[in-house]
């Protein structure tokens, strides 16, 4: 049996990305710091109350479930405002259009368009995978086809 001495208790903010789908989040943790007779201290990370490996060990993406996650040192989202994870868009509520004639005289009303988040990033990646391919492809075809076919004649 180990007694534990003294402890205290300090509050983490830690922002992190996901080097997956870019988000940017902050958690916030509660770390108890204790120290045994013999000088040992030890440091038990929690989360909600919940005990968790500390932030720099296995932080998963709230949004894609990725691994490959970074953080930053701490206050650094406050220093720099423009990576804060936006605040949840809520779409505007649009009124209907009614049916008949005063329909059809007024402007349509389009629906409203939230932004997509993670299209652009797999917009990219589907390019940048993708046209290095069709150029393979296409070279590989032209030369079995054209170079080939001049070869055998």
């Amino acid at each position: 049996m180990i007694l534990v001495r003294d402890g205290f208790e300090t509050r983490e903010t830690w922002p992190f990305e996901c080097l997956r789908c870019l988000r940017v989040w902050e958690e916030e943790f509660v770390v108890r710091h204790f120290a045994d007779d013999h000088g040992n201290e030890v440091e038990i990370w929690l989360s909600s109350g919940v005990a968790v490996q500390p932030p720099w060990s296995g932080t998963c993406c709230p949004g894609c479930g990725a691994y490959h996650v970074t953080s930053f040192p701490s206050g650094y989202l406050a220093r720099h405002p423009e990576l804060r994870p936006e605040a949840e868009l809520v779409p505007e509520l649009v009124p209907v259009p009614e049916f008949g004639a005063a329909a059809a005289s007024g402007p349509a009303l389009e629906e409203p368009r939230t932004p997509l988040r993670g299209a652009p990033v797999a917009g990219r990646l589907l390019v940048a995978i993708g046209v290095p391919v069709a150029l393979f492809v296409g070279y590989e075809l032209y030369r079995n086809l054209v170079v080939v076919t001049h070869v055998h004649h």
